[in-house]
C-alpha cells in the first residue's frame, strides 16, 4: 500500500489516495471541492490535483470513499466520479443523517433519504477490496451518526474522529453527535496495535509549520489532550462538552451538509436554470 496525501489549506482538509502498488488500483478518501462562500463560486483545483496524480501514474480508481457527511468542506465525489470513475461509498449511518437533515433543507426532490445516491453503503465490519488490498469498515460514531473509518493493513483512516494530540477528538455537539459514542469509538481505535498509523482528515498548523496528516495509535494514547486509555467516560464527557460549548458553527456547515448528502452535487436547477444553496433559519 502507498498513501498519497493532499492538503487543502482553505479548509485544512486532507484527501488521501490509497494505492495498491501491485495492481495500480486506488481509492480516494475525503475529497475536496473548492467553494468560495462569499462569492458563491465553485472551482475544482483541489480535485484536479488528485485527478492529475491518478492519471499521470496510470492508476485505476475503484472507490470514492467518505468518512462522514462533512460540515466544513464540500466533497468532490460527484466531480471525481465523472473524471476518474469509482464507486461512491460510506457507512450505513448516512441514512440517519439523511432522515434528520433532508427535511430541514426541504430537498427531498433531489436528495433521497434511502442513501441510494451512493453506490455502496457499508455495514460495520464489512470488507471490500482496493485491488488486492483488503479494507475493513469500522463504524465510528460520535462526531456524527454516519462516521466510518477504513482499516487497511497497518493503517486506519479516521475522518474527523481523531485529530493531532494537541487538539484531541472531533466535536460531538452536532445533531446526532454523542460524547458517549465517541468515547466508545476511541476505545475501539486504541485497541489497535500501537504502531498502527492513523491518517487524519484535518490539521490546523501554525504559520510555517507542516500539517500533521499521520500519527500512530501509540502516540495518541500517550499524548492526546482529550482522551487517553486511563480517561473515564465522565472525564471525557466533561472535557468534550466544555470544549464544544466554546466552539462556533463551522463556516461552511449549511453549504457542506446539504451538498455532501448529494455527493457534492448542487442539486436540481430552478426554473430559471440556476442552482441554489438553502440556508434554513434558526434550526441549530
Amino acid at each position: 500500500m502507498h498513501v498519497e496525501t493532499f492538503f487543502d489549506p482553505a479548509t485544512a482538509t486532507f484527501t488521501h489516495v490509497v494505492v495498491d502498488v501491485k495492481t495500480k488500483k486506488c481509492a480516494i478518501i475525503d475529497s475536496v471541492m473548492d467553494y468560495d462562500q462569499d462569492a458563491a463560486r465553485v472551482s475544482t483545483k483541489s480535485a484536479d490535483r488528485v485527478i492529475e496524480y491518478i492519471r499521470s501514474n496510470g492508476f485505476s480508481n475503484e472507490w470514492i470513499l467518505e468518512t462522514h457527511i462533512h460540515a466544513d468542506h464540500i466533497t468532490a465525489a460527484f466531480y471525481l466520479k465523472q473524471h476518474v470513475g469509482g464507486k461512491t461509498a460510506m457507512g450505513t449511518g448516512i441514512r440517519e443523517v439523511l432522515k434528520l437533515w433532508v427535511p430541514k433543507f426541504d430537498t427531498s426532490e433531489d436528495t433521497p433519504i434511502t442513501g441510494e445516491q451512493f453506490d455502496r453503503l457499508f455495514e460495520d465490519n464489512e470488507e471490500f477490496m482496493i485491488g488486492e488490498l483488503k479494507v475493513r469498515v469500522w463504524h465510528t460514531p460520535g462526531h456524527t451518526p454516519a462516521c466510518s473509518s477504513y482499516l487497511i493493513e497497518d493503517a486506519i483512516f479516521v475522518g474527523d474522529t481523531m485529530f493531532a494530540p494537541h487538539i484531541g477528538t472531533a466535536r460531538c455537539d452536532f445533531p446526532g453527535g454523542s460524547a458517549k459514542n465517541m468515547y466508545n469509538t476511541i476505545q475501539r481505535i486504541y485497541s489497535l496495535p500501537d504502531e498502527t498509523r492513523i491518517f487524519l482528515c484535518h490539521d490546523y498548523p501554525k504559520d510555517g509549520a507542516e500539517p500533521m496528516y499521520c500519527i500512530t495509535v501509540g502516540q495518541e494514547k500517550r499524548e492526546n489532550v482529550m482522551i487517553r486509555p486511563q480517561t473515564t467516560l465522565e472525564e471525557y464527557r466533561t472535557k468534550r462538552e466544555a470544549r464544544d460549548a466554546s466552539l462556533s458553527v463551522p463556516k461552511l456547515l449549511y453549504p457542506s451538509i446539504q451538498t455532501n448528502m448529494r455527493l457534492g452535487d448542487f442539486g436540481v436547477k430552478s426554473k430559471n436554470g440556476l442552482q441554489y444553496i438553502r440556508i434554513p433559519v434558526n434550526i441549530i
